[in-house]
Order: structure tokens, then sequence, then C-alpha cells
């Protein structure tokens, strides 16, 4: 229980960071979507990479650079 919540939480911050530095407003939503969905993006794209995340710092960075890329390809796609 207290996994998935902290998973919404870290969703929800990951979202609104991205969508900060990408201007994209959004709303909680939006944000814990975007962020869990980045979080995937990120993941396969530094994996590519050869780069794994360990702590929670790192896994930050990954989510909220995944979801800015999904920000962006959306962008592109319906835009």
């Amino acid at each position: 229980m207290f996994r998935l919540l902290g998973s919404l939480i870290m969703g929800a911050l990951v979202g609104w960071i991205a969508g900060r530095l990408m201007n994209s407003g959004g709303s909680l939503l939006q944000n814990i979507i975007v962020g869990i969905v980045g979080s995937a993006v990120g993941s396969v794209l530094f994996g590519l990479l050869g780069f794994y995340a360990f702590g929670w710092l790192a896994n930050l960075v990954v989510s909220v650079v995944g979801a800015c890329v999904f920000i962006w390809l959306g962008r592109k796609l319906f835009h």
C-alpha cells in the first residue's frame, strides 16, 4: 500500500518538475501520468545507453529526463 502511495507521489513530483522545465502545465492526475510514463521512458533510454540509476536522486533525474522526452514527443506527434 505504501509502495503505491510512494509511486503516486514520486510520479506527481516528476510530472510537475518536467512540466515546469517544458513549460506545460497540467492537473495532478496529468502530472502523475506523465511522471509514471516518463519514468518508464527514462529507464529504457538510459538503459540503452548502459546507465542504470541507483538511489532516489538518480531515479528522480532519470524519470524527469524521461518525462521531458515524453512531453516533447507528445508535442511533436499531436501539435
